[in-house]
């Protein structure tokens, strides 16, 4: 993305650890790393390195065993409403689209605004907005079944985006799709999040997406082994 970033991170990392099964399970082991606003930064490695689980924290889908995180000033053990915070943070892409069959695609986009304050018909004209910037004008009315993996990608990308967030994690976004599919909807994903000046995190195995981040981010055991690209 080659973008000027600004030097203060929004998240900032140290000795963080996620551990199952009473301790035998180290998904997370020490983890020290800094994301500044507006960066675009891919997390790679091997299977079981913990690419995955740093995203879920990040994302306060899970708790860390120890450690510090923080989102600007802010000390994630200060938290006090997770639900609340994720909703207004943090928008999520995941593989395999989790979007909900029996809702269309204009559905699936304003589930995550439920029990937030505003009019539900600003929300929906939102929704239409996003859909529209993504090539789905057409598709509004479609349920996720008629609708090809591309396609169903994009409307997973225009959820993320539809709170408002300040930071998109995304887990293999494009890991479903064949390579031209995965092409298109990354240069929608990252257009946007350029335009908007969003933050970026993306676990990714393809060399291809991960070529175009800001800097990548390698891990290994549960630690960030080194990083590539323009430091923090």
């Amino acid at each position: 993305m080659n973008a000027i970033l600004p030097t203060t991170p929004i998240i900032r990392i140290a000795g963080l650890t996620l551990h199952f099964d009473d301790g035998q399970t180290k998904a997370l082991n020490g983890v020290e790393l800094d994301i500044r606003e507006g960066e675009f930064v891919a997390i790679v490695g091997p299977s079981g390195s913990g690419k995955s689980s740093l995203l879920n924290v990040i994302g306060t889908l899970d708790i860390p065993t120890s450690g510090v995180i923080f989102f600007h000033d802010q000390a994630y053990s200060d938290i006090r409403n997770a639900s609340l915070f994720r909703r207004e943070n943090f928008g999520f892409i995941f593989q395999g689209f989790h979007l909900i069959p029996t809702l269309s695609a204009l559905d699936n986009v304003i589930v995550p605004t439920i029990g937030c304050a505003g009019e539900t018909d600003d929300y929906r004209a939102r929704a239409k907005s996003l859909l529209t910037d993504l090539g789905l004008a057409e598709r509004l009315n479609h349920f996720p079944g008629k609708l090809s993996g591309g396609e169903r990608q994009r409307v997973a990308i225009a959820r993320s985006l539809i709170n408002r967030p300040r930071v998109i994690l995304a887990d293999e976004p494009t890991g479903s799709l064949d390579s031209e599919n995965a092409q298109q909807v990354l240069d929608l994903l990252t257009g946007i999040v350029k335009r908007q000046g969003l933050t970026l995190i993306m676990v990714t195995h393809d060399t291809s997406v991960s070529a175009r981040a800001d800097r990548i981010v390698r891990m290994r055991d549960g630690k960030v082994e080194h990083t590539q690209g323009t430091a923090p």
